[in-house]
């Protein structure tokens, strides 16, 4: 398996995370949010189908920024009507360990590769992965206190 077969398996893994945690989500602003997480894992899945076929791609027109403001708006819109279990917590942890480690592979993939163009997407995508890493860490000081969250000023 190459590198870009490795990455769309980690993006489609990713993608049914995010499904997945968005099917058991009662509050209907984190269900927002991972969705909106789980369609951004298939634009990177795309990005790495289009390389691994060499297919001509306009790189600096890639469109991969995460909106975060939406997710935020959303959270602060949702700010009173959280409830949460223990597990759900633990899930959205295991996701911030998962975009840890795309991050990490993206970046370390990107040092090995040779073309100035691909190396610039894959750390685009570690960049994305590090913001959907800071995303799932701000929802889970949100479930844990919503009366006292406020969104980090990174965002």
């Amino acid at each position: 398996m190459n590198v870009y077969e490795y990455a769309m398996k980690v993006e489609k893994e990713g993608e049914a995370y995010y499904r997945e945690m968005a099917a058991s989500a009662s509050n209907p602003g984190l269900k927002r949010i991972f969705t909106m997480l789980a369609d951004e894992e298939v634009k990177h899945y795309n990005v790495f189908k289009n390389m691994l076929k060499k297919e001509d791609l306009d790189y600096d027109k890639l469109d991969l920024v995460t909106d975060t403001q939406t997710i935020f708006t959303t959270l602060i819109e949702e700010k009173d009507n959280v409830n949460f279990d223990k597990e759900q917590i633990q899930f959205y942890k295991d996701a911030i360990t998962r975009e840890e480690d795309s991050h990490d592979f993206y970046a370390e993939k990107a040092e090995e590769i040779t073309d100035e163009r691909e190396k610039r997407i894959f750390l685009q995508i570690a960049k994305e992965e590090e913001k959907h890493k800071k995303i799932l860490e701000e929802i889970v000081i949100f479930l844990e206190e919503p009366a006292d969250w406020v969104a980090s000023a990174e965002f």
